[in-house]
Formats: C-alpha cells, structure tokens, sequence
C-alpha cells in the first residue's frame, strides 16, 4: 500500500474521498484468490493494463508466468510474416505509483520463421501456448505439427529453439493436462494422442463411428402403454420425461468445423468436441488412461465452443438456434445438465455473435463467454446466470488465434486478452453495491447486474430472495458498474455503461415506495484514438458521480454533477486536487476494498481488504482470514473463514479491540453458516444480511447490533421502544435498568406512562434478577470506555443508587411508589411488585387482596388467580392462613389443588376456635413454633407450655417469656440443663445446674467435660463426704494423667489427695522440674531429690536423648533419598513415571509441554498422570469414591518407588521439623534440671544434640523446601485455568502437579545455655 500512500499525500482537500474509489490501483497481481460468492454480487474492474509492441505485430497466444505474474507474449505467424517473436511482458506498473505514466516493458524471448509444412493451411497457427514456470521453458504446439520447445535460459549442450516433436497429419487442437504432466493432441486424421512432458507418446486412440454407440441413453418414461391410464382426457397426457422433439445432432450453419479439448480440474479425464462424419457433433470424455468413458446425447446446433467447469460438475458448450444461441451444459456421463440463454439482439446472431468461445476460470465462478469484439463474464447464483462484465475489444481488432482470453492460474478473477499489436490485463473483484448503512436511510438497498437488467432490492422492506427482486429496472445496454448513495433523504442510483451513464432517483419511506425513476442519461464516450476502457463508477460525498477511465496512456477521473455536466481530470491533476478526508465512501486499494468511517470527534479511518484475508485499519492489520466486511457508525463487522461473525466496536485506530474466536462466551463473535458472506446492514432495525454459498439469504439480529439499539433508546427515554426490543430479540429485560440505573429509577413513572400494558409491565417485574446484565452477559457488547461510564450518574441527577439494598427490592419498590396511585388500573402490576421482590413480599400482596375483596370480590378472585400464577399456591395458602384471615384462605385454597373435604373441615375447626387458640393452632401447623409458644404463654397454660418447650425444644424462648417469673423460670431452666446433659453439652448442663444450686448435679456434669476444677469446686459445695470427693479426685487425676496433662494431675494429688511423692513424679514427666523442687522444699521431703527427682531426670533424659537419636537418623535417611528422587525426574521423567504406555505405543523423549493437535492421539508423558491434553477431553471417565479412597491410601503410604515417595517425604520432614519445635521448651527445661542436680555431662550431651538437630533441620529445609518457587507456581496457578480431574485422577494430580513442595516450615531457633559453652 505504499504507493497508495505516497498519492494520498500530494492530494488537494477538494473533491477528496469518493474520487479515491475511482482510481485505478496497479496492484491487483499481488494479492491471492478473491472471493467467489458471486450471487448478490458484481464484477468490478479494478486493474487494467495495457501494453503494444508498436512493430505493427499481430499478438496469436500468450501465457502466464505465475511466478512472476508476468506474461509470456507470441506474436504471428501471419500470411504476410511467418515469423514467430516470443516477448516476455513485464508490467511497469506492478509497483502501484501512480505518479507517472512507465510503458509497458516488453523482452525478446526467442523470435525464429515457421514455415507451414501443410499445404492446407495458409499459415501455421499456434494452438497451445504454456509456460512452464520450474524449468523457464515454453513450449509451443502448432497446426502444421510441430512441437517446439523454448528455453529462456538452455543449459551447456541444449538448443535455444528445438522442435521435439512433429504430427505429419497435422494437429486439430491441443491442451495440456492441469497439473502440465499430460498433453493431449487431436490430430487432423482424427486420433487422440497423449505425450508426456518429455514428450513421449503414451498413448492413441481413434475416432471412429462406433463411439457413438456410447450415446444411447435410456429414458425410463411412464412405464408400458397398457399399464397407462386410458380413461377421459388421455390424449392429452404426454410423458414429460420425454421431449416434444429428439435432436439428431444436426450441425449448426455458422459452426467453423474445428476440434476443441478441455480438461477436467483435477486432470482424470478430458473432453473433446469434434464433428463426426461431417454429419453430427458430439462431445467425448477419456479418462486420463486413454479410455472412452461417455459421449454426449445429439444435440441440434452445438457448436465447437468447450469448456469444463474446473469443479469437474458440468461440461459447457454452445447451442445455436434460428433466435437465440444457449450455453448448455452436460454431465461427464453426456447427459444435458441444464442451459441458460445469453439474451443476444436477434440482429447480431450472424454478426459478432457468430462465432463464440468459452472459458471458465479457475474457482469455477465465472464464465466467459468470448465473441469476435467482445467478453461477457457470467455467474451463477440459485441456479440463475447473471451477466456481470462485458470488455469490448476495439474496433477492426481481431482476438488471438489460439484463445480470445487466457484466465490466470492463480488468481481467479484475473485474466489476459491479446489485441491487435499487443496485449492487455484485467483484474476484477468481486463487491457488493449497497446503499448507506447510516440510520435512518439504511434501507438495505442492494443492486445486483445482470446484463441489461438492474435488480435492486431494498432488504430492510422487502427481503426478496435472489434471483428475484423487488424492483427490475430495464437497461438500455449492458451495465458495467452500479452505485448507490443518498442525497437529502433520496436514494441515488448510478449505472454505468459501454459508452454512456444513466441516474436514476428512488424517493423510499418504511410505508410508501415509488419505482425508480430515470433522471438523466450522459455519454462519457472518450474521443481518444486509443481504447478506452470504463473501469468504475462512484458517489463523492456531495452526490456528484464519478467514473474512472483507463487507457494505454492515462487514468482519467469524470466528475458529472446533478445534471450530468462532466469535468475531466488526468492522473497529474488528480494528484494536485485531491486528498482523503471524506467518509462512506469506497475504493480499491492494494487489491482490496476500502471503506472509510469518521465520527464527530475522531478521524475518518480506513477500512481495507486485501484478497488474500487481511483486513487492515489504516495501516493497521485486524485479521489474517477476513471474507467479507461492513462498515456502521458503530460497529466494524466482518465474517472470518473459519465461519464466525465478528463485531469490533468504533474507536481510534489504536483502540479497536477484535474480539477473540469465542463464540460462546462473547457476544462480539457468533458462528454463522459456512462459507456465509456480509450482504449488507440495517442498523436502525438491528438486521444483518447474509448470503449462503447456495445463494439463499438468511437475515439474523445480532445481539451487538441489538444491544447499540437498546442503549440508543434508554438514553433517549425511548423505554417502550427498547422494551418491545428486548421482548422480540430475547434479550434480558435487566438491561432496562442495568444500563443507568440512576436514569431508570428516576424514570420509572416514564416507563409506566410508555409502556401501559399491564401485561408488559408484569412481565418486566417477573423478569428481575441481581445480576448486572450490562458488567457480566452483555460487557463485551460496550466499547471499553463505555464499559468504564455504564454506571455513571446522570447530570439531571446526583443521586447514587444505594447499593447495600438489593436492586429488584429497589426496582419494585419504586414501581409500588408510582403503582399505588394508579391502583384502579395497576392493581396486578402492584400485587407482581410486591411477589417479584427478593425474598417475596406474599404477606404485603395478600393483604392488598383482602383489602380489595372487601371492595370488589370478583376483582380479588381474578387478582388472586394472577398471584397464584406467580408463585406456588400451597405456599401462598400457608401464608394467608399465617395472616389469621380465614375468608382469604379459603379464597386461595380454591386456586391450590388441595381436596376441598380435607381443607374445609380445618378452616372451619379454626373458626370455632378462640382467637389465641386459633392463632396457635395456625402458627402451630404451620411450624412457626415460636410464635405458637407466645400464644400458650398468652393462655397462661404453664403446664402445656413447658410440654410444648420440651417437645419442639424452644427453651432460650420460653426463659425469655418467663425471666420475670422465678418459679417458672427454674423449672423451665431445670428441664434446659437436663436436655443439655441429654445432648453431651455437659459444661453448659453444669452451668445451668450451678445457676440453680444443684451442686452434686453440677459436679458431676463438669466431671464429663473434663473440668477438674469447676468439678471439685461443685463438690465442695454439696453434700459429698471426704472419701467420695477424694475418690472424685482419683478419678479426676486419672481422667488428666491419660490426657497427658500430667502437671494438673501433680496439682490434684497434692492438693486433694496430699500424695506429694505423686505430685513429684508428674512434676517431672511434665518437665517442671523447677516446681517439683519447690515442692520438695515446700514439704521438706528431701529424701525424694535422690529417690523421686533425680530418676525422673535421668528417665526424661533417655527420652529426649532417643527422640533426637530418631530424628537425626530420619533426616540422614529422607533428605538424600528426596535428592535422588528429583535427580531421577529429571533425568529420566519416562521411568520416573512408570511411564510405560498400552498397546505399544512409543513415546518420544523429547517430550513438549506445549499442546499440540497430536497430543490427542494418546496420553503423552506428563498427560497420563496430570489429564491435560492439548484440547479438551470429552470421554473423562468418572471415578468412583473407592477408587478414590483407594488411591488416597495409597497417598497416605508413600511406597518406595511409587509416584507418591517424594511427596510422602516431604510431609515426613516438615512433620519431624514441628515435632523438633514443640519440644525445644521441654530440652531447655531438662537441661537446666540436669545442670541444678550436677549432671554436667548429661546436661551436655542432651543440649549437643539437640543444636546438632536443629541445624540439620535449618540445612534441610533450605534445601527440599523452596518458597519462591511455590509463590511462583501460586500466581501461575492462579492466572491459569487448570482443570482438575475427578476421582483417583484427581488424587493423582494433586501429588504430581508441578512440584508439589508444601510451604517451608519455620525451624525454631535452640537457645543454648551459657554455662555449657566452651
């Protein structure tokens, strides 16, 4: 697009935008294959170049270099000149400048004389011409039979020009297969010949009469005649598989007699139209082995023209009649297939008309049907051919000899033509000519060419399927080219012609339509000696129009105003005038399709598509794979190949954000039909227009246009206009208010008066939910600055919505502020409101209802219908019976499916009732029994309230009744503790019996919840003599001594039972030794230092001494076996694994982590313990529970040599570095007992030992333990979405997961005592 770029800049800001969509781009060849959905679309020239000689030579053949797109040019031989010149073409203007015009460059391949060796003929003809890109050769076949080869570049040894080959009988036609490793010959005596690239003969066949036996094709018919019905009316039954007349093959007056060859796409077989006998023509396919596989049924007039569509479907051919010529078509089997006529003047069938040839091109979607001065390009869509392009030759210039047209083998829409004394190229692209896509006027208007007819059809008026239309405007020529714009709220239509244009004016309102009607005809005739070709045409952005105009010598722009005056423009004064700053408009740049869009406070951007896929954003690339694009002020749209629709919202260049392939997650990307193609848009009724490959169009409302509508009219407090929308496209109601929730709330007397119906307005309410629709289902449909305002406060308002309430409480609650004066007409609206809120307000709407049904009854039956419909009756009878209204319950048990004989007996037992015992008996069935308890409380029935406390067990409430009331307090307080000791809840029970002084009672429930002291305390105070309280406090002691509590039970013999040599010994195994020798001094026992003290230090010695002997030999152990295990992994991941896999199938030891397609076939290395593949799985087997307490077992046991080893001794070691912590209190203590009685040596060696551990402990931990690399493996985990398998997988891939290296534990420093420092 550099040249582009460099003509954009030297243009003046006048007649800018639209004239840009004129001009002619050289580029054309870069670009690939372009679009093949031809159905609502026209053929539109976008590069033309043409180049003569000069030398007065003939131009007979020409081929195309694909490597270089440059064009292998044969001049003559001629009657005057039998000299063959072979030019390569190389075209100047491929770099796209067009700052001046370069001719055309023209290099002498080979130039030789080619006598013809027939006498026949009066010159040698070329009938094929290839070039053969790999080995720069081109090889030539002619009539007279010779097979020539030139070389661009002969090697040592080889000749520049040498004939290979020569056909003594000369040669009717030649073609080479499509993938150039075939070359079929038909020589003049009627033989099929095959050659190989070098040449050799493969293979003959012969012509011969028998061949025709071939085309005897059966029709089935109606069976016999006398199983036919023979009743009234008979004679005029026919049988219409039969046809009112059987062709014999007769020859057409004007066929020239010649023999033409085809090839099937995909080079199986080849087809070839000849005349047998001089009596008939027919059409025989061979296979590529030689073989005769179907000749084609008589057909009346067909004509030598051939051509088989490369698709491989349909063989084309022509028929000529008295009044009209037909392309038909027949199967490989020779069966017709069809035909469409070609709609010719009946004056020019013996004129230009009388001799035609055809072409397909290269993706099968256009055909060329070539005439003695002209080309006219067909497409089909719905099984209707549609004329697209017609390119005139000049006048007295006779086409090439061999073809009027050679198509490129690349580029599909791209094709070579050879004039007189030179040659010329075309390229064409495929667009769609359709009107505004700005509201209000986007009517959809789409015009589709077909010949001289112009089909236009408004889509957002009537949708009418092609090839119909809702207007068939009548031609009085071929049209080139169409426009459409508006002006003023009329739709301009330009149509461009041969030689002239003609306007047409279309005035189009939603409820009326007037046909087009013509407004003025222009001629833009060139007065040139050159040719001059018609390339496009086009609106600027002041409705004038605009035509580019090639030729050999310049590009010319035409700007014609409204009434059709014409001011002309070179390529120099282009340059000079013109700059881009306009908006809508479209042009061709870089072998693409531009559109341009510009808002108020941005600049215009240009939108381009390449034909290879890349849509672009100015300079900026948007996608690799684009097929179609639309422009809207609000939205760039475009389809993908991969068959989704994306919408990227309108911003800065910088900032247009494309959405990702995601359909299911973001509104911006939907799937579509493949191969479906953009036809046009219709914002203002939310519509898109899709074309299907088939040729259907299909129109569907996505939701990003939708939604641009909604928020269009919330701002413009167009509520109903945006409700009516969301009902009819399904979208969540929410949005109503999610959008500016200030706005709305405010608004909501608005949306009342807009909206009206009582059903609508229900159905908003009934549709309420808390989530934000606008932040979570539609976030992707808002630009990100939108996304960033969505719940800005309005500037008519500074209120905040309160956010600590819930939002459908808020809505419904401001509608029942606006509802309750307007109850007459809203009563239902008001009764939702209140059922809608969150939880439901069922009291509030049921009591409405019996407010009204003592206005109006047959009102509230209707009203409590409704409410009934909104929520579960049998729920709504429990809460009118909750309201004690009997008449209102029976109202809403009639709606409920409950039995009449079970409901009406109770109601009626209730109204004999008293009001309390009827209020209790209701709160009582409905099992609201706090409630019920308060109405027994009320009666002043202790005895049945304590029964019914115990019973439903309601005692916090009834102390709460009762707590001025100490009688019955107690009582309800004695039952409490008893239920509390029930339930195991014994200190709560001992607290509840001390409140009431039943000390034994609470001595003994504190006994079961271990309390000692609360225990002996109780005991204290009851009657308990001193054995049972010394027996307690054995018992008590004892309870302590298993709980290796063994300081408590010191506390207990000492002070209960006065065993001071057992308080000791618990002294000691609690390692206070500093409290056992207060004792012994307290006492003045010292007879136990030596008997009691110093065994318990030399017993809690050997103890400590043995655990650190453990823990060193289990660190010596585990840390060096946790090292060998992370070698092995990393060394050998395979075998760390077991990694062996089912049915033999080898796994690579280059192993990548990065998913690919072929990590799907089978588990792989780190899949088979992890479950993550490259895609998702969708046949994951569900584990069930035993497996999975299994594998946990497994887990639990840490097998050597299993996957769960390592993580096994990891928790090992952080378990034994906790254990070292928990007893470095009790190491110190022990070591200063030891030092206070003079046991210096063990004093050290206890304190040696334990520094040695906690310093192994330091060392090991630094080493297994690594916390940076789990805090890093935390933030990838947490920015991941890592799915975990279920059952044992899951199991599985908890423990091998990345490293599975638990947090490090903290070692405790080890104060040691200065004493025993050396």
């Amino acid at each position: 697009m550099q040249g582009v770029k460099r003509l954009l800049g030297t243009i003046d800001p006048q007649d800018q935008s639209s004239i840009l969509s004129c001009i002619q781009i050289r580029t054309y060849l870069s670009g690939s294959s372009v679009d093949d959905d031809e159905k609502m679309r026209n053929l539109r020239n976008v590069y033309r170049s043409l180049a003569e000689t000069g030398q007065g030579l003939r131009s007979t053949a020409c081929a195309w270099d694909a490597d270089t797109d440059d064009l292998i040019c044969a001049f003559g031989p001629t009657q005057d000149d039998v000299r063959i010149s072979l030019e390569r073409w190389k075209d100047s203007h491929e770099s796209g400048l067009l700052d001046e015009k370069l001719p055309a460059r023209f290099e002498t391949i080979a130039s030789w004389d080619a006598p013809c060796p027939s006498p026949d003929l009066q010159c040698d003809e070329i009938l094929s011409l290839r070039y053969f890109s790999e080995c720069s050769t081109i090889c030539l076949v002619l009539a007279g039979g010779d097979l020539v080869v030139v070389r661009e570049e002969p090697s040592a040894g080889e000749e520049k020009i040498e004939i290979v080959g020569s056909v003594d009988a000369g040669i009717s036609a030649a073609s080479w297969s499509p993938d150039e490793k075939l070359l079929a010959i038909v020589t003049k005596a009627d033989t099929l010949l095959y050659m190989t690239r070098d040449f050799e003969n493969i293979n003959d066949e012969i012509f011969t009469t028998d061949d025709l036996k071939l085309s005897k094709h059966v029709s089935l018919g109606w069976g016999k005649a006398e199983t036919q019905f023979k009743g009234k009316g008979a004679k005029a039954l026919r049988d219409p598989t039969m046809p009112e007349t059987v062709d014999e093959g007769v020859l057409s007056d004007y066929d020239i007699r010649n023999t033409t060859i085809s090839w099937r796409g995909d080079g199986a077989y080849v087809a070839i139209n000849s005349i047998v006998s001089n009596k008939r023509r027919i059409i025989r396919v061979y296979s590529r082995d030689g073989g005769l596989d179907s000749v084609t049924e008589p057909v009346d007039g067909l004509t030598g023209a051939l051509s088989w569509r490369p698709s491989g479907n349909l063989i084309a051919s022509v028929q000529r009649f008295a009044e009209r010529i037909d392309v038909v078509f027949f199967e490989r089997n020779g069966l017709r297939h069809g035909q469409f006529p070609l709609r010719l003047p009946t004056a020019n069938l013996d004129d230009w008309a009388s001799h035609i040839s055809l072409m397909w091109n290269l993706d099968s979607s256009v055909l060329a049907v070539c005439f003695l001065d002209r080309v006219q390009l067909w497409t089909m869509g719905n099984y209707h051919y549609y004329l697209k392009q017609e390119v005139f030759q000049a006048e007295g210039n006779p086409w090439m000899s061999s073809s009027p047209l050679v198509w490129h083998h690349e580029r599909a829409l791209c094709f070579a033509m050879g004039t007189t004394g030179g040659f010329q190229k075309l390229g064409y692209q495929s667009v769609t000519a359709i009107g505004t896509t700005s509201p209000p006027h986007d009517y959809g208007i789409v015009a589709v060419i077909d010949g001289m007819t112009l089909k236009l059809t408004p889509m957002r008026i009537a949708n009418v399927p092609p090839p119909m239309a809702l207007y068939e405007i009548d031609l009085c020529n071929n049209a080139l080219d169409v426009a459409v714009s508006i002006k003023d709220g009329v739709t301009m239509l330009v149509v461009m012609h041969q030689h002239e244009l003609s306007m047409y004016e279309i005035v189009m309102t939603e409820k009326s339509q007037k046909p087009p009607e013509l407004k003025w005809v222009a001629s833009i005739s060139s007065n040139s000696d050159k040719p001059v070709m018609n390339q496009h045409v086009s609106f600027d952005r002041a409705g004038k129009v605009l035509v580019c105009q090639n030729s050999a010598e310049e590009s010319t722009i035409l700007i014609l105003d409204d009434g059709g005056e014409m001011q002309k423009l070179t390529d120099r004064s282009i340059q000079k005038r013109m700059k881009l700053t306009d908006s809508a408009i479209e042009m061709r740049v870089d072998d693409g399709l531009v559109q341009s869009s510009e808002t108020s406070s941005a600049p215009a951007i240009k939108f381009s598509l390449t034909s290879n896929g890349h849509l672009f954003a100015d300079e900026r690339r948007l996608a690799l794979n684009c097929t179609s694009f639309l422009v809207t002020p609000a939205h760039l749209i475009f389809s993908t190949s991969r068959h989704l629709l994306k919408f990227v919202h309108m911003a800065s260049v910088q900032n247009l954000e494309v959405p990702p392939d995601a359909p299911e997650v973001d509104e911006r990307c939907r799937s579509i039909e493949r191969g479906a193609k953009l036809v046009t848009v219709m914002p203002s009724i939310f519509a898109l227009v899709l074309q299907m490959p088939r040729g259907n169009l299909e129109t569907i409302y996505p939701r990003a246009l939708v939604l641009v509508g909604i928020r269009g009219s919330i701002s413009a407090k167009k509520y109903k206009r945006a409700f009516l929308v969301c009902r009819k496209q399904r979208v969540d109601l929410n949005i109503l208010h999610d959008h500016a929730p200030v706005d709305f709330i405010s608004d909501v007397e608005l949306f009342v008066d807009q909206v009206k119906k009582v059903e609508h307005i229900d159905l908003f309410l009934s549709q309420l939910r808390e989530e934000d629709v606008s932040k979570t289902m539609y976030k992707d449909t808002l630009r990100q600055e939108e996304q960033a305002e969505v719940k800005n406060i309005s500037p008519m308002s500074s209120r905040k919505p309160d956010e600590s309430s819930s939002k459908v409480n808020r809505i419904c609650n401001a509608f029942l502020d606006v509802l309750r004066t307007r109850a007459s007409t809203n009563l239902q609206n008001i009764i939702t409101a209140h059922v809608c809120k969150a939880p439901p307000d069922l009291d509030a709407g049921l009591s409405e209802i019996g407010r009204l049904r003592e206005e109006d009854q047959e009102k509230a039956e209707t009203v409590t219908e409704h409410i009934c419909f909104l929520t579960d009756p049998n729920r709504l009878y429990d809460n009118a019976l909750g309201l004690y209204d009997l008449e209102l319950t029976l109202l809403v048990a009639q709606q409920t499916q409950k039995d009449p004989r079970e409901y009406l007996p109770f109601l009626q037992g209730l109204e004999d009732m008293s009001v309390l015992r009827r209020q209790f008996a209701i709160d009582d069935y409905l099992g609201r029994y706090t409630k019920a308890l308060q109405h027994l409380y009320d009666l002043k029935t202790i005895v049945e309230l304590k029964a019914y406390t115990v019973k439903h067990e309601l005692y916090p409430q009834a102390l709460e009744l009762h707590r001025y009331e100490p009688e019955s307090l107690s009582e309800i307080m004695h039952l409490y503790a008893l239920h509390l000791q029930e339930n195991a809840k014994y200190e709560d029970a001992g607290i509840a019996f001390e409140y009431l002084k039943e000390y034994s009672a609470a001595s003994e429930a504190y006994s079961l919840a271990h309390l000692w002291k609360q225990s002996l305390f109780c005991a204290s105070l009851s009657a308990m003599g001193q054995s049972q309280t010394q027996a307690l406090a054995r018992t008590l002691a004892e309870d302590r001594v298993e709980a290796k509590d063994f300081s408590s039970a010191a506390v207990i013999h000492l002070d209960y039972l006065s065993d001071i040599v057992a308080a000791v010994r618990f002294y000691c195994k609690a390692y206070d030794f500093t409290e056992a020798m207060r004792v012994i001094s307290l006492h003045n026992r010292t007879d136990l230092l030596h008997s009691v003290l110093d065994v318990g230090l030399t017993e809690c010695m050997a103890k400590m001494t043995e655990l650190l002997s453990d823990c060193k030999n289990q660190l010596n152990a585990q840390v060096p076996r946790i090292h060998e295990l992370r070698e092995k992994k990393a060394k050998n991941p395979l075998a760390f694994f077991e990694g062996d896999m089912p049915d033999g199938v080898d796994i690579p030891d280059n192993v990548s982590l990065a998913p690919t397609d072929a990590s799907t076939v089978g588990a792989s290395l780190f899949t088979r313990y992890t479950n993550h593949t490259g895609t998702e799985g969708t046949n994951e087997t569900r584990q069930t529970s035993k497996n999975k307490r299994r594998e946990e077992r497994k887990r639990a046991r840490g097998k050597k040599g299993s996957v769960y080893e390592e993580e096994y001794l990891i928790n090992s070691v952080k378990r034994l570095v906790e254990r070292v912590n928990s007893v470095g209190e009790d190491v110190s203590r022990l070591i200063l007992g030891l030092m206070r009685r003079g046991m210096r040596e063990r004093a050290v060696a206890v304190e040696a030992g334990m520094a040695e551990v906690v310093k192994i402990c330091k060392s090991s931990t630094g080493q297994i333990f690594n916390t940076g690399k789990v805090e890093q493996r935390g933030k990838q985990d947490a920015e991941s979405d890592i799915r975990r398998p279920t059952g044992a997988d899951g199991v599985l891939f908890d423990s091998i997961e990345g490293d599975q290296i638990p947090e490090a534990p903290e070692v405790m420093d080890f104060a040691r005592l200065s004493l025993l420092r050396g």
